[in-house]
């Protein structure tokens, strides 16, 4: 079979392609045909060494989706012909995170860039039959993610306003999400082109933060009392005008940080306002499942930007890197 692999250095020009055995599933174990994948800014952070140092190749990318070729023996929850796609933690079915053993797809452990994988039968969830593959491969990270952090810990219900951070995968999942509850969202980008397309897809109140530079502050002000929960993918650049925009007795879901690693924290922001602020990393199964049955009953459909094909995987890296996107990046295999 063909599969990507990146070296332990060397960022995205290190991604090659490679031939592999077809590997064969053993006990409780699934060999799954990938038919499509998708980017996270994650893979990017991976790809240049900014997780630690790896002793050795890793096939990459965590989300994917794909139809069953064949099972090992006791197999139960799955059968040939079915489609499925992999949970982000192949070992976090449901419960506290913390219980469970390392084993993030692309990254902890190879990921799905390849023809075929061969997963347990545990670490897989059917997905929703009006989605294509490529709809699918966006799931188990970004979308599992954003429904977490507003809906499982978040609690989200109608008339509580969201804030989104510009219109990469998880803030665009977070927007869709809400509106699916019935909450309101204030959405910010630096280009107005992309803000108006936020607004096609149900943003309330939109932001430039470009122009805008104090915009935590301008959406405390749109809210009257500020948001109910800011979903943050920006990290520390970003955290100050999160603060903010948060409303007294909100929550922040630190996701994402595309603003780099660096810089200071100041607690009092926290205490002052007496905030929620937690880390998000993913979610269970139990998650990905129960999304999955609320995208299916609302028929709602992943905003794709652009599919590469297979032998195209460092265009589609680099086209990612670039932050034109509006909404996922995917590699049809």
């Amino acid at each position: 079979m063909k599969a990507y692999e990146i070296g332990a250095s060397g960022g995205i020009d290190a991604l090659k392609m490679v031939e592999r055995a077809t590997p064969k599933p053993g006990h409780g174990q699934v060999l799954v045909r990938i038919r499509a994948t998708s980017l996270n800014y994650r893979d990017l952070i991976i790809a240049k060494g900014g997780l630690g140092k790896r002793e050795k190749s890793l096939m990459p990318l965590s989300d994917g989706a794909g139809e069953v070729a064949e099972v090992g023996p006791g197999v139960t929850r799955v059968r040939a012909g079915d489609r499925v796609a992999p949970i982000f933690t192949q070992s976090w079915i449901g419960g506290d995170v913390g219980r469970n053993r390392p084993t993030a797809l692309g990254g902890e452990i190879d990921g799905v860039l390849a023809e075929y994988v061969v997963l347990d039968q545990d670490g897989l969830v059917h997905f929703p039959e009006h989605l294509s593959f490529e709809e699918a491969a966006t799931l188990p990270c970004a979308a599992v993610t954003a429904w977490n952090a507003l809906i499982t810990v978040g609690q989200l219900k109608a008339g509580d306003t969201v804030l989104v951070m510009g219109t990469g995968g998880v803030s665009i999942f977070a927007l869709q999400f809400s509106r699916m509850t019935g909450a309101r969202v204030v959405a910010t980008s630096s280009s107005d082109a992309k803000l108006a397309r936020l607004r096609e897809l149900g943003a309330t109140e939109a932001i430039n933060y470009k122009t805008t530079p104090e915009w935590g502050k301008r959406a405390f002000e749109l809210t009257g009392r500020g948001v109910d929960h800011v979903v943050e993918v920006g990290g520390a650049g970003t955290l100050a005008n999160s603060f903010e925009a948060v409303r007294m007795g909100g929550r922040i879901s630190l996701i994402g940080l595309l603003t780099g690693f660096g810089g200071e924290f100041n607690p009092l922001a926290v205490l002052f306002k007496s905030v929620c602020f937690q880390g998000i990393r993913v979610g269970s199964r139990e998650m990905f499942e129960a999304m999955n049955r609320a995208i299916d009953a609302a028929q709602m459909r992943p905003v794709i930007d652009r599919t590469f094909d297979f032998a195209q995987a460092p265009d589609a890296y680099r086209y990612l890197e670039s932050g034109a996107h509006f909404g996922k990046v995917c590699i049809r295999v």
